[in-house]
């Protein structure tokens, strides 16, 4: 990364933030209402393709649709709910500028259920609505890859607050954007940092075989054996299991170092539960799929140690990010996570092309192409956390890495990994 921003938090949306921060409800978005499977709410459409600017003159506002995709049910609804109330507290900020422009915009939530068939369910039913203009969405990178082949179909823009995977802007579809770092970058910097600072020698890896979680772990290998670290064994297990024994028994029996897993926190928790109930002593490893408080609850008094990488550094780490957070739970009920910031800010990324592309097309309702390219061209966009400048292949030129570390009950920001 040539520049790096930690917490930028005065911003414009800022300021309209504090104005509205007691303001639970909001006009015209879905709060709330995200939960049902998408296919529940496919109905809503009927848009026009032109007009606009019509509040002044008192004419009906014309309706714009932001989607969401997350998954909202299931065992990582915990994230996804996450990613949705930040990017719908963006919206809710924006939507009176929104309707002075002559526009009702409105959050459209859909569940992906972290499952890639009912990602692409849910796209084809956002393609073939044409009030939705834009998708914030996935968080896994193996809903985002089908998904995305639908959406850039359709040249609807799609901007991944938390889809880490290599392949995803390596398929040379314009309509992908993400305003996370790689897991080409995440797992060689976690990989250094257990390195260089825990003086880690030996490793077995776990993964969840998963396009993300052996995406991640393979990225991590890589590094290891580069910088000479002994690789005991590398295996896979299946999600939504309960029962690891058979993997832990086999890098158990090794002695490693750590323990790395790639996947996400419902099995991590159990994962590094059951290895230390085995005496298991050494350091328990993953990315930015352990990031979620629901890892702790999990894992219980295991959970202690635990390391992972993230895309996310520490919100609270000022006066300004502790009152951002403030904010957040006064307007939307509930407390800001890490990933409620990425929710945010990629939301707020879409709503800055949204707006560009209104003037650029005389006030009037742009195209999802006009969408497209103004979202395509942004260039240093100063979020809430992060700065966003989106390359060709649509990730984020300004993405970074940092660790955190479990300890007392509750995650610890460490360091940003160079």
């Amino acid at each position: 990364m040539r520049k790096r921003t930690h917490l930028g938090i005065l911003s414009a949306v800022l300021a309209v933030g504090m104005a509205l921060a007691g303001c639970g409800g909001g006009g015209g978005s879905s709060s709330g209402g995200g939960s049902a499977p998408a296919s529940s709410s496919g109905g809503e459409s009927s848009a026009s393709s032109g007009g606009g600017g019509q509040a002044a003159s008192g004419g009906a506002l014309e309706k714009i649709l932001i989607a969401t995709q997350t998954p909202l049910s299931g065992q990582q609804s915990n994230v996804g709910d996450s990613l949705k109330t930040g990017a719908e507290y963006a919206l809710k900020l924006q939507q009176d500028e929104f309707k002075k422009m002559g526009f009702d915009l409105q959050l459209f939530p859909q569940d992906d259920q972290a499952d890639p068939k009912q990602g692409v369910t849910n796209a084809e039913m956002l393609v073939s609505n044409p009030d939705v203009l834009g998708v914030v969405g996935h968080y896994n990178t193996g809903v985002s890859i089908p998904a995305s082949a639908k959406y850039d179909s359709a040249s609807l823009a799609m901007i991944s607050p938390g889809s880490t995977g290599v392949q995803l802007t390596e398929e040379g579809r314009k309509a992908v954007h993400r305003i996370c770092a790689r897991d080409d970058q995440q797992g060689p910097k976690g990989a250094k940092y257990a390195m260089e600072k825990l003086g880690v020698k030996s490793v077995f890896f776990i993964h969840d075989k998963t396009a993300y979680g052996q995406g991640l772990a393979d990225q991590a290998k890589a590094t290891f054996e580069k910088g000479g670290v002994q690789v005991l064994g590398y295996d896979g297990i299946t999600q939504g299991e309960k029962d690891y024994s058979a993997v832990l028994n086999q890098a158990l029996s090794k002695k490693p170092d750590m323990i790395y897993f790639g996947g996400i926190y419902p099995e991590g928790g159990i994962l590094a539960k059951q290895a230390r109930d085995k005496g298991f002593d050494g350091f328990f490893m993953g990315g930015d799929g352990l990031d979620s408080p629901e890892l702790i609850k999990i894992a219980g008094p295991a959970a202690a140690g635990i390391l992972y990488t993230s895309i996310t550094g520490d919100i609270s780490g000022t006066d300004d990010g502790k009152k951002w957070q403030e904010d957040y739970k006064a307007a939307m009920g509930k407390n800001a996570e890490n990933y409620s910031v990425y929710g945010f800010d990629a939301m707020n990324v879409m709503l800055n092309g949204l707006k560009k592309a209104i003037e650029a097309n005389g006030g009037k309702k742009p195209t999802r192409e006009q969408v497209l390219e103004a979202v395509h061209s942004t260039k240093d966009f100063q979020g809430k956390f992060i700065k966003v400048s989106f390359n060709e292949k649509g990730d984020n030129e300004y993405a970074d890495v940092f660790i955190w570390k479990v300890n007392n009950g509750k995650a610890e920001y460490v360091e940003r990994v160079e």
